[in-house]
């Protein structure tokens, strides 16, 4: 079963789940506090990923950006090189999810991530309780993102 509730892109306001889809922390970006969110260096977070790499597929990836699956982005991100990896070794986007899941599971273990701030952040900025900020947040699987754009469209309505 592929991972229903994925988190978006750090990049693009995912929570920590999310470092299991970026690159290698090179430049100034939100990386930076993702990685601080799941108290965590640089250093250790690349050893887990290729750690994580060396007993998985994941590891494969000749040709794309870092040389390893592991530093890939979702699916739903065009990127015609991770695409022609998975397509050569025979890899599908649903053992993929599968396995970017467990490598974030190992990055940032099973904890509940906690929300309160995002929750708080809802309610301010849609004028929302926060009963309905949770529900939505929660019905969002905890991505923030797509919990902003759900508010949106539930303001568009009225």
């Amino acid at each position: 079963m592929a991972w229903e509730d994925s988190p978006s892109h750090v990049c693009r306001g995912g929570d920590k789940r999310a470092l299991t889809f970026c690159c290698p922390p090179v430049k100034p970006c939100p990386i930076v506090f993702a990685l601080e969110e799941a108290g965590m260096t640089p250093q250790e977070y690349v050893e887990i990923k290729e750690k994580f790499g060396e007993k998985t597929r994941l590891g494969e990836g000749e040709g794309t950006c870092f040389g390893s699956l592991v530093w890939c982005c979702k699916p739903s991100k065009p990127c015609p090189l991770r695409d022609m990896v998975l397509r050569r070794i025979g890899m599908s986007s649903e053992e993929y999810m599968d396995l970017k899941h467990q490598l974030s599971q190992e990055l940032v273990g099973h904890e509940p991530t906690d929300n309160e701030e995002s929750i708080k952040a809802l309610a301010d900025t849609f004028d929302v309780s926060r009963e309905d900020a949770s529900q939505v947040l929660s019905e969002c699987g905890n991505d923030l993102k797509t919990a902003i754009k759900v508010l949106r469209m539930k303001n568009l309505e009225i």
